[in-house]
């Protein structure tokens, strides 16, 4: 299951040199939605040893291995659904190592998103379209500390 394909598709075409970084979280969700629960610990362990590699051609190894794993053990729509979208994954590697903890998953994010949703649902209809987006500009202000 790809997240957003318009969103995307979007940030290719307007920001060219913008990577796309798929939260693992969600990922591991998607894959292990696939597993009867006995097999859920086993394949999550698998799928962080993935994203617990040095480099991206390890992880890309290791991906295989586990891919190769699933197939054996007949688990075939959960090593589909890693072969179609590990790459998404693993754009991190492409920063420095500093960095890779707070590049792998969008759950801060979410939480922004999930605010501004709660607060325009408090508001309920806006005079404008230019209200909103003061009203969104204020609280990401707010968030990023320039009060």
């Amino acid at each position: 299951m790809r997240c957003l394909p318009g969103l995307v598709e979007s940030i290719a075409e307007y920001l060219p040199d913008a990577r796309w970084q798929r939260c693992i979280v969600h990922f591991y969700r998607n894959v292990l939605s696939q597993l009867l629960s006995s097999k859920v610990r086993e394949v999550s362990h698998r799928l962080k040893a993935i994203h617990s590699q040095e480099s991206r051609p390890a992880a890309h190894y290791k991906a295989a291995a586990v891919i190769a794993e699933l197939g054996r053990q007949r688990l075939t729509r959960a090593a589909e659904l890693i072969e179609q979208s590990i790459a998404e994954t693993l754009t991190y590697y492409a920063f420095p190592d500093g960095h890779w903890r707070k590049f792998r998953t969008n759950n801060p994010l979410e939480r922004i998103m999930k605010d501004s949703r709660r607060r325009t649902l408090v508001v309920g209809a806006f005079p404008g379209g230019q209200s909103c987006l003061n009203l969104a500009a204020a609280r990401l202000r707010h968030i990023a500390g320039c009060h």
